[in-house]
């Protein structure tokens, strides 16, 4: 009988349990998590502190309970792993007051990732604020209710998310990033100039190429200092990102790679033997460059988790292919979708490109509840091979246009072969010239 540990219940971990359970059903799986809450869902953290979502427990896909009986997984909650020793084969593990050591033939690791905290004076003051776990919503929801003014320092996927939020609460936001543009690791600059454009008219008062240099007050914050001015707030959000939560990884003697997460091949296995790594604490291979990168979403660690959970307890059946980095967010009604790599990126990379930005309808010109859509597309000039996409508009078929893209940018389409694809139609669903393909026939410079 193989004895299956997994550090982290979110959602690599709890996947690489079940899997491990669904494979090898006389497996002892034992699933540890420092929180309260397992199969969790922190993507959904800012509609829960805006009151969409009743309750940070809604946020659980299984409960503790659920899960223990109906998949037969030991579950350990508010029980924290502080020491693992390869050698033994065991972790420590802290539960309230007391100590114990629970053996494992295979450790996966899916310690997630955590906020990153910038070395700025004054941000260990209180009403400084980071986002990681659902167990946090009821103590943020307390801080930002009493809150007049809020900022939100970073421009990423959380601090757009949350600017909505803060709205809908009826405070006055201020954003600020230190790039000139929002969402700098997602968009170029001529997509992210339409969402800042939407976010200015909602009332967020954006603060862009703008670096904040320190925080103000006696005890808790009440000044945001920025290498331009000073302004006065209530609470401050830090969304400046996250990065990889490898200490045990490290005590494990499992070698970081490039980007500072989890070096793992394509079965999560870690440099270490018996030891895998999946989600946000691992990298990732782009499969458009195969160069390793570190794009943490949960999509990914779900499938990660299968991998290394199935691997754990049958030993290289499964393979994980790598990713293409696929995301979806929204402001309000706009939504914002993007996949492969940004122009930007791709320059950086090398490759010489052209692209195409278009504007088109979501429905045929004569259905009522159409909206407009703002297509980018990106391209290898010498092969016309699709390197990546942005997408923005109000209906949520902004995200079906992505999902198109990833397939065609993982299955090497050229901008000839999105065109000729044959993408459904209908008038209450498209135009009879999908934007999709406008786009393509626009990126052809004429050849289509």
């Amino acid at each position: 009988m193989v004895r299956v540990v997994v550090i982290g219940g979110g959602a690599a971990g709890a996947s690489a349990a079940a899997r491990a359970r669904r494979l090898d059903p006389s497996a002892e799986v034992t699933l540890i998590e420092r929180g309260s809450m397992i199969t969790h869902a922190p993507c959904g953290m800012p509609y829960a502190i805006g009151g969409l979502v009743k309750s940070q427990d809604d946020l659980m896909t299984y409960s503790p309970e659920e899960f223990e009986k109906e998949r037969n997984i030991k579950v350990l909650i508010r029980s924290e792993v502080v020491d693992v020793d390869v050698e033994k084969r065991n972790v420590t593990v802290k539960r309230g007051g007391s100590i114990e050591k629970i053996a494992w033939d295979k450790l996966v690791i899916a310690t997630g990732a955590k906020p990153l905290v910038p070395k700025i004076p004054g941000v260990e003051l209180k009403g400084v604020l980071t986002m990681r776990h659902p167990d946090e919503v009821p103590s943020l929801k307390g801080h930002l209710e009493k809150a007049k003014t809020v900022a939100v320092v970073g421009g990423g996927y959380i601090g757009v998310e949350m600017s909505e939020v803060m709205l809908e609460m009826g405070k006055k936001v201020l954003l600020f990033e230190m790039f000139d543009q929002v969402l700098p690791a997602a968009l170029d600059p001529d997509v992210a100039a339409l969402v800042a454009e939407e976010m200015k008219a909602r009332g967020v008062e954006l603060h862009l190429g703008e670096k904040v240099v320190e925080f103000r007050g006696d005890d808790h914050v009440n000044k945001v200092v920025t290498e331009k001015g000073e302004y006065s707030v209530d609470e401050v959000l830090l969304a400046v990102g996250v990065r990889p939560d490898v200490d045990l990884a490290v005590r494990t003697g499992a070698k970081l790679g490039e980007t500072g997460a989890v070096y793992v091949n394509e079965y999560m296995e870690t440099t270490v033997p018996d030891v895998y790594a999946a989600g946000d604490v691992a990298e990732k291979v782009h499969r458009l460059t195969g160069r390793r990168v570190w794009i943490p979403l949960a999509p990914t660690a779900n499938k990660e988790g299968q991998v290394a959970g199935g691997n754990a307890v049958r030993s290289r059946v499964l393979k994980f292919p790598g990713v293409v980095g696929t995301a979806v967010t929204k402001f309000f009604n706009l939504y914002i979708a993007r996949t492969g790599l940004s122009e930007r990126e791709a320059a950086q990379l090398g490759f010489k490109t052209q692209s195409a930005l278009i504007k088109a309808r979501t429905k045929a010109h004569y259905m009522p509840g159409g909206g407009v859509v703002h297509v980018k597309l990106v391209a290898e000039e010498s092969t016309g091979r699709i390197l990546g996409g942005q997408i923005v508009g109000g209906s949520q078929v902004v995200a079906s246009y992505a999902d198109i893209l990833a397939v065609a940018l993982q299955s090497g389409y050229t901008v000839s072969d999105l065109f000729f694809s044959d993408i459904g139609y209908m008038p209450d669903t498209a135009p009879v010239w999908h934007p999709l393909i406008v786009a393509a026939r626009v990126l052809s410079r004429g050849k289509l």
